[in-house]
């Protein structure tokens, strides 16, 4: 129990440019997922599901993306067209957590949205109970219909994160936290 109290109070996000190979392969990823679908899941739906990205799909997705964006702005600078077609190569593992809630006679779908951040912040604790960094960020792709589309997500569907996956480069450093009395309050009766 220590090690999981240790591993909560140093929990970090990391800048990606920190984010080094390798990420997780094969069984130990396989491993790291079981784990990570572990969460809170009213009436068993497992209302998400997850997208790996690495590899040439990594490229081939990172060029769609540089396309969509030209296509919705314009001509893009060098420098924004680069950024665009290293979207996904900027960590050796990208996980798309894509949320499938839907109408249910007894489930809200709230609760299932909750369960895909939820799912989220598993793969995250997941990841650095194994040595690895993961950095959840959404950016524009999770909201253009045909970047959603090129990720192989449907239109009833949503992302609720793209988790850049590898191992930090260094220490994560602290960073400040709100005050417990700023964000909690006791409730009167």
């Amino acid at each position: 129990m220590t090690e999981l109290k240790h591993h909560l109070a140093t929990r970090r996000s990391i800048s990606i440019p920190d984010i080094k190979a390798p990420a997780p392969e094969g069984e130990e990823l396989d491993q790291i997922l079981r784990l990570a679908v572990r969460v809170p899941d009213h009436g068993k739906l497992a209302p998400w599901r997850l997208i790996l990205i690495r590899g040439d799909a990594a490229a081939t997705l990172g060029k769609a993306m540089a396309d969509i964006a030209e296509s919705n702005e314009g001509p893009l600078s060098e420098a924004r067209r680069a950024f665009e077609l290293d979207r996904f190569t900027r960590a050796p593992l990208v996980v798309v957590v894509v949320s499938r809630a839907a109408p249910h006679f007894k489930i809200p779908e709230w609760e299932q949205v909750l369960s895909a951040g939820a799912l989220t912040m598993n793969v995250i604790h997941a990841m650095g109970a194994h040595g690895y960094a993961a950095t959840w960020l959404t950016e524009w792709p999770a909201y253009d219909d045909r970047a959603k589309a090129a990720l192989g997500v449907s239109p009833d569907e949503k992302i609720a994160g793209f988790l850049y996956v590898g191992t930090p480069a260094d220490e994560r450093s602290e960073r400040p936290r709100p005050e417990l009395s700023e964000i909690v309050t006791l409730a009167k009766g």
